[in-house]
């Protein structure tokens, strides 16, 4: 599952965490990719990033862009399967909004699985060079790998989309974004092999929550 939270504000004035986690919970997903976490927001103590591990599995990796005084901003992979290894990297362009990519492999009874999730920039330049930092952190066909995350990818030209399908073929193709009246593909899981994909989902309920609507996935893991 794939989901930028929008710091769960939006159209959710009241910051409704608890009703992010309740809905993530329903689709019990086995692994979570948030975008735009926010611990700088009240109610003051609670960390929004804990928060999130703490109730969606045992396993996490967050990534802060940015780190301040009262809080941080950023991301988080978390996953009920242990994580043999993880590496969180800079993507950001120069003089652009802070961007990082988080890299792991977990470790599920069907075999390794290589995931990385991601928030990239709102430019096409940077969009751009950052796909092709994704297709290196893909690296070899030798185990089912994932990228998702939000992709900020609305124009055909220079496209994520079409850098990342040529190595990912199996992608979800919903619109999500806003998510009143859904106009553009932002957010996305991409996968290989292709046959990996059993179903893909979102879930309309969380306009309520966010301006983004989440994607989910049935993958199957194919034993390398």
């Amino acid at each position: 599952m794939t989901w930028n939270i929008h710091g769960t504000i939006g159209f959710n004035p009241g910051f409704d965490l608890a009703g992010v986690i309740a809905l993530i919970l329903r689709w019990r997903p086995d692994v979570i990719a948030l975008q735009e976490v926010d611990s700088r927001r009240p109610p003051e103590g609670e960390d929004a990033f804990a928060l999130l591990q703490d109730a969606l599995g045992q396993h996490g990796i967050p990534a802060h862009s940015i780190a301040s005084a009262d809080g941080h901003y950023g991301q988080i992979l978390i996953s009920s399967f242990p994580i043999i290894n993880s590496e969180i990297h800079d993507i950001s362009a120069p003089e652009r909004e802070p961007r990082r990519a988080i890299r792991a492999e977990l470790g599920t009874a069907a075999g390794p699985v290589r995931v990385i999730a991601t928030h990239l920039g709102l430019s096409i330049r940077e969009r751009r060079e950052q796909a092709q930092l994704l297709l290196a952190l893909a690296g070899p066909h030798d185990m089912t790998t994932v990228v998702l995350g939000d992709f900020n990818d609305w124009f055909f030209v220079g496209s994520v989309r079409a850098v990342l399908a040529r190595v990912l073929p199996g992608r979800s193709r919903f619109r999500t974004f806003p998510s009143f009246l859904p106009l553009l593909r932002l957010d996305r899981i991409y996968c290989r092999p292709c046959c990996a994909v059993r179903d893909m989902y979102t879930d309309p309920n969380a306009r309520s929550l966010s301006d983004h609507l989440p994607v989910i996935a049935d993958l199957a893991v194919n034993q390398s």
